[in-house]
């Protein structure tokens, strides 16, 4: 939604936050300001990985993607102003996400009802990425000028941004901006090779192999580096507005490989050109606003193996979406609209395990929400149609889709919300899980595609209370997903080409668990204050009579306290991984692990004065550990100790 200041020729647009304002952000989280500034990293996974819920498949260091309630790939959208980033990123765990988290200005995970407004795949959630880059607002004093540096130990990294918005006419803004990243082998605080791998190996009396189990304290070729361009104009006016932007993304990192004696190391080179369009018309009477997003995007990345490229990954894609956006009518809000994607994959060379193919998706959705007094009601519906083709494989099937939510939601006060969503969603099944057949280095598996699978259906409940006053506020959330026809590759027993052999299936399944944060002001005096935080999160994940659903997160319990005053904020934190012994066939369990960090934020020229200074120190005891939900923990730990610091000047 949008609305105008005065009618001079520094008229400003807001575009407020419609999720929220319809009261469908109750089981969701955010980050934005600071605390974005803090998290950011390489790849979106790793933004996110510390807020409750949220893990990481930790790839490599340029490839990371969000696993929100032990759900990751095809379920899990990860959107750019709410448009797909148009790459191949959910195609293998090893692809980096066509997205520059320095543009970003806000993130949101985003669950129940709200998820309907993006999409039916996404049944484990998505994550929105607000960017930046198509101006909101006219500049206010001429211009604005926002420059970002960060530098790292634990690989040393170097990171460049800068973004400028100046008026070009009266109602005309444009931007620029550019950054830059370079990021060597990453530093890790123990043993390369997991204890289960080492033994493995050594089982094996090779000599040769058994030297690689003495690697330590560095991941080989787990190096990332990159560069982004983007501009854009934006005419912005009380009635309306429209704006449309290009950038380009190129990115090079290192795949860190399973050890062996002749291994050729691997690194995978992206590239990106796309273009967006954003606009909205304010209206009159029962609809508030009509809002229009569009995107073409260009993408490509080479697989390097021995300095010759191996397999070429290319996609070219559209994406589109349209939404009436309803005024408020006495506590009735609501949005409608219709969202169209469609594109073609081409993979070519030595691992062209899946044949060219071309999606279409259009969707019909609408979310509703209504207050009645203390009682807030929430539903949404989507209705879709998903189209895959590969002329190569003879294939060409469609999949209708239908998914619903609805909400109720219970405020006797300020202070307290008490609220119970259910859902009912349906998946297409990607072009991997229907069309793939042959070697897939990435997961070290002979993966086999199953043309005959179905629609994935989920039905899920949810239930959440929210707290806050005098201090103390805190959020808990249980919920249960319950599939039928879950789509996994599970183990077939029989060895491929020397490795395990998958094949797709869809078993029953559920996903079912926990989190919950709490805060508390322990203390206040004039403008300073001291608190203590605390969450944890939890998930259990099992297909029927197949056992548990690989690479699950384990129990995770985080703290902090935190010292704030108007120019500077001291942050101590402590996260306990448990240890996860729930796993799938060919995978090793993951030994418990902890982490402590510490930041400071200071306002350096007054609270509101133009530059910011972060200094964090993370993983201070050097733990070695591995991410449960990462295909390749057993080579590639987390980041060992590491010291950065961020520069933040804004004019």
């Amino acid at each position: 939604m949008a609305q105008s200041a005065d009618q001079s020729a520094q008229d400003i647009i807001v575009t407020a936050h419609a999720l929220r304002d319809m009261g469908l952000m109750s089981g969701s989280m955010e980050l934005e300001g600071d605390e974005l500034i803090r998290a950011t990293a390489v790849q979106i996974g790793d933004m996110l990985a510390k807020m409750p819920g949220v893990s990481a498949t930790g790839f490599a260091p340029g490839a990371s993607r969000p696993v929100l309630r032990g759900l990751s790939g095809d379920r899990v959208k990860v959107l750019l102003d709410g448009l797909g980033a148009i790459d191949a990123s959910s195609v293998s765990a090893d692809h980096g996400v066509a997205l520059d988290t320095l543009t970003i200005d806000h993130l949101d995970v985003l669950h129940g009802p709200a998820l309907l407004a993006f999409g039916g795949q996404a049944i484990g959630g998505a994550v929105n990425a607000r960017d930046k880059r198509i101006p909101r607002a006219m500049p206010e004093d001429g211009f604005d000028l926002t420059t970002v540096g960060m530098v790292d130990s634990v690989s040393n990294g170097k990171t460049l941004a800068a973004a400028l918005d100046i008026p070009l006419a009266d109602r005309l803004a444009f931007h620029i901006d550019a950054n830059w990243h370079d990021a060597g082998n990453l530093r890790i605080g123990g043993d390369l090779l997991s204890p289960q791998l080492q033994s493995e190996i050594l089982a094996t009396g090779d000599a040769d192999l058994a030297k690689l189990t003495a690697l330590r304290g560095e991941v080989p070729n787990s190096f990332a580096r990159g560069s982004t361009f983007g501009a854009s104009a934006a005419f912005l006016d009380e009635g309306g507005s429209i704006g449309i932007s290009v950038s380009r993304i190129d990115n090079r990192y290192g795949i860190p490989s399973r050890p062996a004696a002749d291994s050729e190391e691997v690194s995978i080179k992206m590239g990106q050109t796309r273009f967006d369009l954003r606009g909205h018309l304010a209206l009159d009477g029962f609809f508030d606003s009509l809002q229009m997003r569009g995107a073409f995007g260009d993408y490509q990345h080479s697989e390097i193996e021995g300095g010759a490229v191996g397999t070429l990954f290319t996609r070219k894609g559209i994406e589109t979406r349209l939404e009436l956006v309803q005024a408020d009518n006495n506590g009735w809000t609501g949005r409608s609209g219709v969202q169209f994607s469609g594109g073609k994959l081409s993979v070519t060379g030595d691992e062209a395990i899946l044949p060219q193919n071309e999606d279409s998706r259009l969707g019909l959705f609408t979310l509703q929400s209504v207050k009645l007094s203390s009682i807030e009601l929430e539903a949404a519906g989507r209705y879709e149609t998903v189209g895959i083709q590969a002329n190569g494989a003879g294939f060409d099937k469609t999949f209708t889709l239908y998914s619903a939510a609805a909400g109720i939601a219970w405020n006797p006060d300020d202070a307290i919300k008490l609220g119970l969503n259910f859902s009912h969603g349906e998946r297409a099944p990607s072009p991997e899980e229907l069309l793939t057949d042959g070697l897939h280095v990435a997961t070290q598996a002979y993966e086999i595609g199953d043309a005959a699978l179905t629609k994935e259906r989920s039905n899920g409940v949810e239930a959440y209370l929210h707290f806050k006053h005098s201090g103390t506020a805190v959020d808990l959330t249980v919920y249960q997903t319950r599939f039928a026809g879950f789509i996994a590759p599970l183990p077939t027993g029989v060895m491929t080409d020397g490795f395990p052999e998958y094949a797709y299936r869809q078993l029953p399944a559920r996903f079912r668990g926990f989190e919950v944060r709490g805060s508390q002001q322990i203390a206040e005096w004039g403008s300073q204050k001291v608190s203590a935080e605390v969450s944890a999160d939890y998930v259990r994940a099992a297909l029927k009579n197949a056992g548990p659903v690989p690479r699950i997160p384990p129990l995770r319990i985080m703290g902090a306290l935190e010292y704030t005053a108007p120019t500077l904020t001291l942050r101590g934190e402590l996260e306990w991984n448990a240890a996860q012994n729930r796993i799938g066939g060919f995978e090793y369990s993951t030994a418990a692990f902890t982490l402590m960090g510490f930041n400071a934020t200071w306002a350096a020229l007054g609270e509101d004065g133009p530059l910011t200074l972060i200094a964090s120190a993370d993983n201070l005891l050097n733990s070695t550990g591995r991410r449960a939900a990462s295909f390749t923990r057993d080579f590639m730990p987390i980041a060992g100790r590491n010291f950065r610091l961020s520069a933040k000047l804004s004019f």
